[in-house]
């Protein structure tokens, strides 16, 4: 018997708690450090020195970094393991955060966010395979949704840390926050284990039962005998032929299209806000509107393991597409005017920011979980890495090309357009290839 039908035949405990627990903030933290200098970014660039490439470049060296990131530390994830390659990742991302704060000098800046860029694209991917690889599978699409939701009060958090603090301590003492992830180093050495599917793989069988027994999912006098089984061989360049071709290039396709919105709309919004009213209102609203992610990431994380990945997909594409053309209308038609605790948004703009808040951030759940499933064990990280690579070469060019299309956030219709257009291509794209990963074991999916 392989020791992952143990797994599989678990129900679950105190440990899947603890791993999910741990998986979620190590995601929440990264996704700050990701998002932190979006509130920052107006008030920082008028006082680097040796400016000569702007705020888009600045913000574009950062997905740089992290295009490397994820096809280097996803690819160390499957040699060296999925627990010391997070940590080496967070360690990375938290220091060279912190350090931005510690320079005014433009180019150092490119230097510190591109080098952060690598350890923040290096630990996204590895919390969601973790999750796949230990939750039975009739709970793992709750479960990976959860882990992304915590994504959103990641953007929270580089939202209300401007807020509070960038009059007090300015955008300097803003950035040292991006040390908090590193009080999970202790808690991932005693507490997250190694994955019991990459132990197995890697034929290191006594330390894997060790471990089964050790957090209860066997008895500990239970005798194991482990019956053998070939093992199949996958080179990397079978992701990119027959049945795993399509796979891969489905999620390539997903990940650039919902990187490259989800940056070019979030990455900007404080500053665009901040441009048409003023920066704690911009701020202010900015928090408002990624509020709506929580419902849209709880709403997909719920139904995942009900209507399934590929309807989720499909549903929440595209309403987003539809908030993106109600946001771009916002510059010829407007209803009148929302008031909140003195601050004020126009009402079609914010109806739409809202939509498509809701329903990006829905899908991100989708993909999250949709991307692990689709890869066999020794190449899951390696997989969900050449994913989330593409995903950052659009996250390179998002910041850049959006604000050159919403003439730096004046006129927003064309670059949300473009929006609209990609979320249809990614609905479509599901629909006519994705296949459905519902309730199906790992091992069954990766055949």
């Amino acid at each position: 018997m392989l020791l992952v039908k143990f797994l599989e035949q678990t129900e679950l405990t105190k440990f899947h708690y603890v791993i999910l627990t741990i998986a979620f903030l190590a995601y929440m933290f990264t996704a700050m450090n990701v998002l932190l200098i979006s509130g920052l970014i107006k008030k920082m660039m008028p006082e680097l020195t040796n400016i000569w490439g702007g705020a888009g470049l600045l913000i574009s060296i950062g997905f740089a970094g992290m295009f490397f990131g994820a096809l280097g530390i996803g690819k160390l994830s499957d040699i060296i393991g999925r627990k010391m390659s997070l940590l080496l990742a967070i360690i990375i991302h938290g220091v060279f955060t912190a350090l931005c704060g510690t320079t005014h000098d433009y180019n150092m800046m490119l230097l510190y966010r591109f080098i952060a860029g690598i350890g923040l694209g290096g630990a996204l991917p590895i919390p969601g395979v973790y999750i796949s690889e230990y939750i039975p599978a009739k709970y793992r699409g709750t479960f990976v949704g959860l882990i992304e939701t915590a994504w959103v009060w990641g953007a929270l958090l580089s939202l209300f840390l401007p807020l509070v603090f960038i009059q007090s301590i300015d955008w300097e003492g803003v950035f040292y926050w991006g040390l908090v992830p590193l009080v999970l180093v202790p808690l991932i050495l005693v507490f997250l284990p190694e994955s019991i599917r990459y132990l197995e793989k890697k034929g290191d069988i006594n330390k894997a039962i060790d471990l089964l027994k050790r957090n209860g999912l066997i008895p500990s006098d239970k005798e194991i005998k482990i019956e053998p089984e070939e093992t199949r061989k996958v080179s990397w360049r079978e992701l990119f032929k027959h049945e795993y071709l399509v796979r891969t290039l489905l999620l390539m396709t997903l990940w650039f299209i919902l990187v490259y919105t989800y940056y070019g709309i979030f990455i900007w919004l404080p500053k665009i806000l901040a441009d048409r009213y003023n920066l704690i209102g911009g701020l202010f609203w900015s928090i408002i509107i990624t509020i709506a992610q929580i419902p849209g990431y709880y709403s997909a994380a719920y139904l995942l393991d009900r209507l399934g990945r590929k309807k989720v997909l499909e549903i929440y594409l595209t309403l987003a597409a539809v908030g993106s053309i109600i946001v771009g209308a916002s510059d010829y038609l407007e209803i009148g005017i929302v008031s909140l605790l003195g601050y004020e948004i126009g009402t079609i703009l914010f109806m739409g920011f809202l939509i498509v808040s809701f329903f990006n951030l829905g899908a991100w759940s989708g993909l999250y979980t949709y991307t692990p499933e689709l890869y066999p064990t020794e190449y899951r990280g390696t997989g969900a890495g050449i994913a989330a690579a593409t995903g950052r070469i659009a996250g390179i060019l998002a910041p850049m090309i959006t604000e050159v299309l919403s003439l730096g956030g004046v006129q927003l219709m064309t670059a949300y357009i473009a929006f609209f257009i990609l979320h249809l291509i990614g609905a479509v794209s599901v629909k006519l290839v994705g296949i459905e990963t519902k309730g199906l074991i790992l091992e069954e999916i990766s055949k």
